[in-house]
């Protein structure tokens, strides 16, 4: 009978099929990550959708977002060859889902009598899902207990439908047939708020039709760049002002989620005189069947008002007016400006959406040249640094194994010492001698001790770190070093690690890393941290141990690559060192004059995009710095969290724009080795493709040891408690403080913490004068 079992989300404990052959599979099989989305293809090479029952639907890498019709007739499917599950060691079904708190849903079985006759038609059995977190979550289907005896051997595919609420968004991620059971609930993601900026300056436009190329206005290249600093790739005003439900930039394409008919975004030009030279706008959208919005350009007959009130005049059609058409598939549309009352001949200023009825997805956006559209082309042939490499120590072969972690505890390890994370994010699922970590935020680690103060691991400096695993090796593996007087309660804790690739150093079942490629002092190590996950795949472990030699065919180890300097703290001596990020405009002459009256030198970490944007003055505040002896170092060009980046690509385009906007405002003179990763993010590909980048083997990538938690308590009402948390870290040893000038009240305590930083009779200077570098400017 339909339904007749019932699961609640997130229950433990459930029984697993047994019948697996000697030929069994052990890695996890992804039916959908949802990479592949814009093909419409599954990863498995088969047709997913809704055949246009959704009133909308769209995806992004990982997940997809639909809205189910009111009249109980939606559905989502994924369909792929028939699959002998059993046979072939999988006994469950594994897949994330948002919906409604306390929502239900029912999922769709379909199966064949056999998978050697794929001819007939399928047989559909059920299971209904309720209990809904109203957060995201993972769902563990057993293959077993399902209505109607189903055939687990020969599996055809998917459908989820019956939604206990319709017209309101639900999402599923991530579909795979699992070998094993998990059980666990990820978090939300967040983003944090920056501060509005004036509108810049216009780009030219292209004065010669025959030298004529498409003009780009976003190319959807960094979330962080649209979401965290509100710009497109005009360096312009680019923003929903939080109207949509998400904004989600992937592989080149913007995801747009609204909440309601009243969710608008928009892109400025700034005041673009567009003459003869571009005839329209470009760009490919992808929208459900029946989707509806409408489209405005804003321009100016003359002269473009400079007063931020004055919105101008504008023109505007709905899509019905353009005779635009959508069938669920991605297609190139255009605006030409003949189209548009008012608009040709004239300065135009931006592009505004509105009245979306579904999800929409755009492609990237261009000004075409002439009458006839043309699409803007991504440049294929982007040249890439080569990676610096590193030698590495003699060692003396290792004489012993030393099995570090069997997970037969949740607790602790096999050597007795702690094992688990230090933040909630990283779920951690235990199993009969294996664990499951599982999480969406690159900044969040995993950590297996080897001692509870500090560990001698030299006698192990010739072995191999080595992890059975399945699953996901996107990650960093790190072995941390402790301070110098072993005493967690001393900040720095840990004093600094080294983080190594897992993917370099692996296969589908194992990791082999030399111990010798840990650049760090191995007499008083702490224990490893795997962390910098920059994938929601899960990964198992089975094993974590230390061996004297590697097996027999295991191949070449690839050479250690530089990973520069991870630093926490000063270096010299009786040295304080302030380092301040990047913060809102309007505060920065409070800054430069609170330092010129305390007549200290101190370290900015720059933003690269916002130090471009002439209008808020950045540029000309910096320059003025660095002639008064400040050090002008990196903080990422649109600061994402790096090692979360999805590939090298993304990494180096961030490096590369940072340091040519410094190169830009402050000549070739100015080059800088220094760099503070945004949010303190960290893993092996950042720092490999700093050194790569700035082809330095030794750069310094910059954390701290003193944070003054203005982003916990800035806007509180308690914003002294900054000075309190100060205090607090310079008391347990911090000499190296991070904070941003994003708030009055942070920027008003900075004479405060300066007072307190010199009470303690240590010398206030810059971060490469605290840590003794040879380059830097000499002590007077």
């Amino acid at each position: 009978m339909l339904f007749d079992r019932r699961l609640v989300a997130g229950l433990a404990g459930l029984l697993t099929a047994t019948r697996v052959s000697a030929d069994a599979c052990t890695e996890d099989l992804v039916i959908d990550d949802f990479t592949t989305w814009l093909t419409g293809f599954n990863n498995l090479g088969s047709e997913n959708g809704d055949d246009g029952s959704m009133t909308a639907i769209a995806a992004t890498p990982g997940y997809v977002v639909f809205t189910p019709k009111a009249d109980d007739s939606s559905y989502f499917y994924e369909s792929f060859a028939c699959q002998p599950a059993i046979t072939d060691g999988y006994n469950a079904i594994e897949f994330t889902v948002v919906g409604p708190a306390n929502g239900s849903f029912a999922l769709e079985l379909q199966t064949l009598s056999s998978c050697s006759d794929e001819t007939g038609a399928y047989n559909s059995s059920w299971n209904f899902v309720e209990g809904l977190t109203g957060e995201r979550q993972t769902i563990n289907l057993p293959l077993d207990g399902w209505d109607d005896a189903p055939n687990y051997d020969a599996i055809v595919g998917l459908a989820w439908s019956t939604f206990s609420e319709n017209e309101v968004n639900w999402s599923v991620g991530n579909v795979t047939l699992i070998v094993g059971l998990h059980g666990r609930a990820l978090p939300s993601p967040t983003a944090p708020p920056f501060a509005a900026r004036a509108a810049n300056a216009a780009p030219a436009a292209t004065s010669e039709a025959d030298a004529c190329t498409n003009l780009l206005i976003d190319d959807w290249e960094s979330q962080s760049r649209l979401t965290f600093l509100g710009y497109n790739a005009l360096d312009q005003t680019s923003s929903d002002d939080a109207s949509m439900a998400s904004i989600i930039v992937s592989n080149h394409r913007l995801l747009l989620t609204p909440v309601d008919e009243d969710s608008y975004f928009y892109s400025e030009f700034g005041c673009l005189d567009v003459g003869t030279t571009y005839g329209g706008i470009s760009f490919r959208i992808k929208a459900s069947r029946g989707t509806e919005f409408s489209v405005s350009i804003g321009y100016a007959a003359d002269t473009c008002s400079t007063n931020p009130d004055d919105e101008g005049q504008s023109s505007s059609l709905s899509t019905d007016d353009l005779n635009w058409t959508f069938d669920g598939t991605e297609k190139l549309y255009s605006l030409p400006f003949s189209a548009f009352s008012g608009v040709g001949g004239s300065k135009l200023t931006l592009i505004y959406f509105e009245g979306f009825s579904h999800n929409v997805s755009f492609g990237p956006m261009s000004f075409y040249c002439g009458d006839e559209a043309s699409e803007y082309q991504l440049p294929t042939d982007v040249p890439t640094s080569p990676a610096v490499t590193q030698p590495t120590p003699s060692t003396t072969p290792a004489s012993k194994n030393l099995v570090i972690d069997t997970f037969k505890d949740s607790e602790s390890n096999d050597l007795g010492e702690w094992h688990g994370a230090d933040e909630e994010g990283m779920v951690a699922t235990f199993g009969n001698n294996v664990v499951t970590l599982h999480t969406n935020d690159s900044d969040l680690s995993w950590y297996t001790q080897l001692a509870g103060q500090c560990r001698d691991l030299r006698e192990y400096g010739g072995g191999y770190l080595h992890f059975a695993y399945s699953g996901s090796n996107k990650f960093s593996i790190a072995l941390q070093q402790h301070n110098e007087k072993c005493d967690d309660t001393i900040k720095p804790f840990p004093e600094t690690w080294d983080s190594l690739e897992a993917a370099r150093y692996a296969t589908s079942s194992d990791i082999y890393i030399p111990i010798s490629h840990f650049n760090v002092n191995l007499t008083r190590v702490v224990g490893f941290a795997l962390k910098g996950f920059y994938s929601t795949t899960p990964t198992k472990i089975t094993k974590i141990e230390i061996v004297d030699e590697l097996p027999s065919g295991w191949g070449e180890i690839p050479p250690k690559l530089a990973s520069g300097n991870l630093v926490f703290s000063c270096t010299r001596p009786n040295s304080f060192a302030v380092a301040i990020d990047d913060g809102d405009p309007q505060f920065a002459a409070r800054v430069v004059e609170i330092l010129e009256a305390a007549d200290i030198p101190v370290t900015f970490f720059t933003v690269g995009l916002p130090l471009l944007d002439e209008s808020n003055g950045l540029a000309d505040i910096y320059k003025d710095m660095a002639s008064r002896g400040h050090q002008i170092a990196l903080h990422s060009y649109t600061h994402p969290p790096m090692e979360g980046l999805p590939d090298e690509a993304s990494i180096d385009w961030e490096y590369t724009n940072d340091v040519g906007a410094v190169k830009q405002v402050f000549g070739d003179g100015v080059h800088t080795n220094y760099f503070r990763p945004p949010f303190g993010t960290e893993g092996a590909r950042m720092r490999q493709r700093l050194a790569a980048v700035l082809d330095d083997p030794s750069p310094y990538i910059v954390e701290w040891s003193i944070d003054i938690e203005d982003w916990l308590w800035a806007e509180s009402d308690t914003p002294e408690k900054q000075l309190d948390a100060f205090e607090r870290d310079v008391k347990a040893g911090g000499n190296l403080m991070v904070m941003h000038y994003l708030y009055n009240s942070t920027v008003e305590l900075l004479p405060e913490f300066i007072r307190v930083a010199k009470g303690t009779g240590k010398r206030l200077m810059r971060v490469d004068q605290c840590l003794e570098d040879p380059n830097a400017p000499p002590l007077d």
